[in-house]
């Protein structure tokens, strides 16, 4: 490997499998491909875990991963592609703690070291065998990386916590219908 290291070549698995499982969840969402349930079906389903409106919920949700993934595993726009795909992914561990850690168990593992991953890639850059790298890093500025993941968590901190008061109010005014009967 003349003028690409170890460091290139694990950057690039890295970035295909991790921006190749986020690209297909988020067309699972959008458009139902790989048995997916597509945006009213997704829809539905956000509604159910308190994301709503529901359908814009999966938009938002799906173009994140897709499009974040797709770029992730491109090396494109790596801080910006590698925040929205860490929000979005932080938002499904939201969904998924209740049930615990370990993914058999409906937990959290599999959401979050997605977007774990793609956090790193957003920090350590793409390497060399990249389309950032191709454009002189035009889209991979080092002062994309904090703005990026900063926009991102403070976005993903209102949309979860919209979610969570939802929940706690649902829960509530059920209990309260408890204590009606």
């Amino acid at each position: 490997m003349s003028c690409y290291d170890r460091r290139d070549l694990g950057l690039l698995l890295l970035r295909l499998s991790t921006g190749g499982m986020l690209a297909a969840h988020g067309t699972q969402k959008l458009f139902g491909w790989f048995g997916g349930h597509g945006l009213e079906g997704t829809g539905q389903f956000m509604e159910s875990v308190g994301y709503a409106p529901g359908k814009a919920s999966a938009t938002a949700a799906g173009l994140a991963e897709a499009g974040g993934g797709t770029l992730l595993a491109l090396g494109l726009a790596t801080p910006a592609a590698g925040a929205a795909a860490a929000g979005a992914m932080a938002g499904a561990s939201a969904v998924h703690a209740p049930n615990g850690f370990f993914a058999q168990e409906g937990g959290y593992e599999h959401a979050a070291i997605l977007g774990l991953a793609a956090a790193g890639l957003a920090v350590t850059g793409p390497g060399r065998l990249s389309l950032d790298h191709a454009l002189g890093h035009v889209f991979d500025r080092g002062w994309m990386v904090p703005v990026a993941l900063s926009v991102t968590a403070a976005a993903t901190a209102v949309v979860v916590g919209a979610r969570n008061r939802r929940l706690r109010l649902s829960a509530e005014g059920e209990q309260e219908a408890l204590f009606e009967e």
